[in-house]
């Protein structure tokens, strides 16, 4: 699968990532904060290194069920 990443920076020199359906936007419930890109057309396989903290499995499953993904607090890097 093919998506887009985005990073935004929180506390703590953290980041988060949010990773959508290459070409797709990002969806409405996940704009109030503000995503920059990261790297555009990623492949996001099962099995592959994990690319900014998201774990393919994980962030394929999330995109099945809400269209996007996004790290989890303990996965930030």
């Amino acid at each position: 699968m093919k998506v887009d990443v985005y990073k935004r920076r929180d506390s703590g020199n953290l980041y988060s990532y949010l990773a959508v359906p290459a070409g797709k936007i990002i969806p409405e419930e996940a704009t109030n904060t503000d995503w920059e890109i990261d790297t555009r057309n990623v492949d996001l396989e099962p099995g592959r290194t994990p690319q900014s903290s998201l774990k393919p499995d994980d962030a394929i499953q999330q995109i099945d069920e809400k269209g996007y993904a996004i790290t989890h607090l303990n996965d930030r890097n």
